[in-house]
């Protein structure tokens, strides 16, 4: 890491040579950029040691507690698979990667390999330097022809064998619900006291019957439908609430749907809760789709797969990074949405959750669990002055749906973003509308001009002085009027 530090400062020093002067800004920002590369380093080689812990403390409690070790992602696959008719391994280079598991009781497709094959910051940093050190090297000499080769000196590879085991239930008996480090509140385990346990929780707005135009609504990572309820809801027109019905989603495992705890969370997974609690269980046969975020992807899965029934897709800060040649795309979407840095924050939040799977854990543990005692807090401090909605929908998850979403939604569907645009500009003639904020520091604005790269006809908005959030969250009067619009044009297409 010192190295990198140490060629981009001479090659910093030597353009600055060339240019003859610089300003108070550009040495300001490389000397931010010093300082954040530093103290990512350190913290991040803490974070590293400490997960390697926190995973035996794990195990040592969920044995007390539960009578049985919780599997994870830290056991070498070579050790763990069995050579049975039931587990289709696919190896690509030195990793292994299980594609799916067939039986009678269970179909997985498309486990992301992010979740068991996440390299250390060690070794990122060591094959990194030569690389770049090479790289700047030439840039001063002139010099031509050199290469860069570094393989990793050790890899963090691990397993989801045990896992599928467990959910196929040949060896261990049925965790509690909920789990002693998950919330036990009412709000979390609504899905647990209804009859409704195999549908998502579906806030429908709006007209109820004999109507013809839908619109889903899908929320994004770390959220709920209170997104859309608690902002978009009330500011809709009294036309658009007597000839729409409005569904608003809590996606599987967040806000008051069903979390289990032997689910891994799959693309298919969430498309087919949706289906079954939208779509088949409202006898819906045409909508427009209005998601925000992780919610993007599968929106823009669900637009591929019923591609004559979407009217308008409508997309707030799409995760859309096309991959280099010659890079993986799990891996590289995984270091963009989570880059391991400690500034801005928002990244920092992102690459705790994403790289570090007990870390994460443990922010669930303190936060989730708790989360009724920061409401308190929240509402005595504030003297019960602002609506909790977003930390309500921010604590309603368990660390299972939250650890798999992210890998296998975000990460795992990262080389099929670019198909399903292409599907959508030659094979679907829905209306498609993009908008994002211009201080989004977690999707940045990129994404969505790639999306217009793609989706030529896209109509791309950038949203001054507004960031992930803010970009629904206190325009919502607008943005209500530019769904509407959107909507009402998309009939004439």
């Amino acid at each position: 890491m010192w190295v990198v530090i140490m060629a981009e400062s001479f090659a910093f020093v030597c353009n600055l040579g060339v240019m003859g002067k610089t300003t108070t800004g550009s040495v300001l920002g490389f000397i931010g950029k010093f300082v954040n590369c530093v103290l990512s380093f350190l913290v991040f080689s803490v974070l590293d040691v400490l997960d390697v812990v926190l995973c035996y403390v794990y195990k040592i409690i969920d044995f007390f507690m539960e009578d049985e070790w919780k599997s994870c992602y830290c056991s070498s696959p070579k050790e763990t698979i069995i050579n049975s008719g039931n587990i289709l391994v696919s190896e690509k280079g030195e990793v292994e990667k299980i594609v799916c598991l067939t039986s009678t009781k269970l179909h997985l497709e498309e486990i992301s390999d992010t979740l068991y094959s996440r390299p250390s910051l060690a070794v990122e940093v060591s094959k990194t330097t030569v690389k770049r050190r090479k790289v700047v090297l030439t840039s001063v000499s002139k010099t031509k022809n050199v290469q860069s080769h570094s393989p990793p000196s050790f890899m963090v590879n691990n397993t989801i064998v045990e896992m599928l085991q467990e959910k196929i239930g040949r060896r261990h008996k049925p965790h509690r619900v909920p789990r002693w480090s998950d919330c036990d509140c009412d709000t979390c385990n609504s899905w647990s006291h209804s009859s409704c346990k195999d549908t998502l929780f579906v806030h429908i707005g709006g007209r109820k019957d004999n109507v013809s135009e839908n619109v889903l609504f899908i929320h994004g990572f770390i959220s709920s439908s209170a997104f859309w309820t608690e902002t978009l809801f009330p500011n809709f027109s009294r036309s658009i609430k007597s000839k729409y019905r409005l569904f608003a989603i809590d996606l599987l495992g967040f806000g008051k749907s069903p979390k289990p705890h032997d689910s891994l969370y799959t693309m298919k997974e969430h498309l087919d809760m949706i289906e079954r609690s939208v779509l088949e269980h409202n006898k819906v046969e045409s909508f427009h789709i209005v998601a925000h975020s992780l919610g993007c992807i599968l929106a823009l899965a669900l637009a591929v797969k019923y591609p004559n029934s979407v009217k308008s897709l409508t997309l707030l800060a799409p995760p859309y990074f096309p991959t280099p040649k010659g890079e993986e795309a799990t891996q590289y979407m995984m270091r963009k949405v989570a880059p391991r840095q400690v500034w801005p924050l928002i990244a920092f939040g992102a690459s705790m959750a994403a790289w570090y799977e007990h870390v994460s854990r443990t922010i669930c543990l303190l936060i989730c669990r708790q989360h009724r005692t920061w409401e308190f807090l929240a509402k005595l401090i504030t003297r019960n002055r602002i609506r909790t909605y977003l930390i309500d929908g921010f604590c309603c998850h368990t660390h299972n749906a939250a650890w798999h979403t992210l890998h296998n939604v975000i990460c795992g569907t990262a080389a099929k973003m670019g198909g399903y645009l292409d599907t959508l500009q030659n094979q679907l003639n829905c209306s498609v509308n993009v908008f994002h904020g211009e201080d989004d520091e977690l999707i940045p604005v990129e994404c969505s001009d790639h999306v217009k790269n793609k989706v030529p006809r896209a109509n791309v908005k950038v949203i001054k002085k507004k960031d992930h959030l803010t970009i629904v969250v206190g325009r919502q009067e607008a943005f209500a009027r530019e769904l509407e619009h959107i909507w009402k044009n998309a009939k004439t297409r």
